[in-house]
């Protein structure tokens, strides 16, 4: 039997972010933590869903700093 040339597996590409569409129950979760926030008074609904969407949608930010946990001994 003839030895056949084996090549290498194909390198797999990384695949890019996609920005994925948050669902109605993430938006409505969003929106009411946002109206528990404003302290759970009266305000506009839409506009906690509007916010709410928008915040999803946002791709998440990078913390630039590092924190740091320092203890002290007593």
């Amino acid at each position: 039997m003839p030895k056949t040339k084996e090549t290498p597996a194909p390198k797999a590409k990384k695949a890019a972010p996609t920005k994925s569409k948050p669902t109605q129950d993430q938006i409505a979760a969003r929106a009411y933590a946002i109206y528990l926030e404003r302290g759970s008074t009266p305000g506009d609904p839409m506009q906690d869903w509007l916010r709410a969407e928008r915040e999803l949608a946002a791709p998440p930010k990078k913390s630039s700093s590092k924190s740091k946990v320092i203890s002290f001994a007593a």
